[in-house]
């Protein structure tokens, strides 16, 4: 039976150091006009709050950086990608930055309360810091602490202030659960930029790391077939995929934190169509796409448009 399909949009690019994501989802969507795709046409388009505005004043969390404007965007998600997931429909969330993606694991927790998620994080960076941790306050490093209930004290380089520990403890528990996923559900492929303090917490945790010469070396059948059987204790699986995970180089620095060395694009496409076909895989997240720092006119977002391309075929048909 034909799975339906809905993207939902988030424009907001509140969590990051640089401008310009916000345009990443219209580029994916140029993107597929220009090639003469019709994905977006003949599936379900739907998109939470813009609340850049945030953007255009003073932000009074230095650690936190806008938190409380995606305290709305976590409960938004929460409330949209819940429904969809209870009335059997597949979202693919195209976000602006990375920082809203504990609203979208909030969303699944939210629609099945008593199920065990697991996650797939493909990206450079880690996204585990904490308001105590983080060197640059931007939140888009944070959503898997935020869904893990972690504060990483141990790790301590700032001075939190109570009001911003408030934000980050409502954040926290946004759908009424402060820990969604547990470190032994999370699989990380292709991080390669992390600070120490990620590093500390990540080996205390114990959570699986596939480097960018374990996929050269092992190749990417036999790391999908680990990671399957990694999640296989799980109900649900959260797929989430981060541009900057690809090697610039053979893509673009279309992106707000581009690192050297990262997969190739078709290493990118092997993982995502693999993992996106795996029966649990209730929900895919793609982010990062920044047209502004394109040196290449739109190539991020055309080679992303071909994987999501791709991975809606194979949704369609779960």
């Amino acid at each position: 039976m034909s799975k339906s399909i809905t993207f939902l949009i988030n424009k907001s690019e509140i969590t990051a150091g640089t401008r310009g994501a916000s345009l990443g989802p219209d580029a994916i969507i140029t993107a597929a006009r220009k090639k003469g795709s019709y994905v977006f046409g003949e599936n379900t388009l739907e998109k939470i709050q813009n609340v850049n505005g945030y953007l255009d004043k003073p932000t009074n969390f230095p650690f936190a950086k806008r938190i409380d404007g995606l305290l709305s965007i976590y409960e938004e998600l929460t409330s949209k990608v819940g429904a969809l997931i209870k009335s059997d429909a597949f979202p693919i969330i195209l976000a602006a930055d990375h920082g809203s993606a504990g609203g979208t694991i909030s969303g699944i927790k939210a629609a099945f309360p008593d199920k065990r998620i697991g996650a797939i994080w493909i990206d450079a960076h880690a996204d585990i810091h904490t308001p105590y941790t983080t060197p640059s306050g931007n939140m888009h490093g944070m959503p898997l602490a935020s869904v893990m209930n972690l504060d990483n004290i141990e790790c301590k380089v700032n001075q939190v202030d109570a009001e911003t520990v408030q934000y980050w403890e409502k954040l926290k528990n946004v759908g009424g659960i402060s820990q969604k996923i547990n470190a032994e559900d999370i699989v990380y492929i292709a991080v390669r930029d992390t600070e120490p303090q990620e590093e500390s917490i990540i080996q205390k945790l114990g959570i699986s790391w596939y480097t960018v010469a374990d996929v050269r070396s092992r190749g990417t059948e036999q790391i999908i077939n680990e990671v399957n059987q990694k999640l296989s204790s799980c109900d649900l699986v959260y797929l989430t995929f981060d541009v900057d995970s690809m090697d610039p180089d053979m893509t673009s620095h279309g992106t707000g934190t581009p690192v050297p060395d990262g997969i190739s694009p078709q290493e990118a496409k092997d993982f995502m169509i693999a993992f996106t076909a795996n029966p649990k895989t209730a929900c895919v997240e793609i982010v990062e796409v920044n047209p502004c720092l394109d040196e290449k006119e739109n190539t991020m977002a055309e080679v992303t448009l071909d994987i999501l391309e791709a991975i809606t075929e194979v949704a369609k048909n779960k």
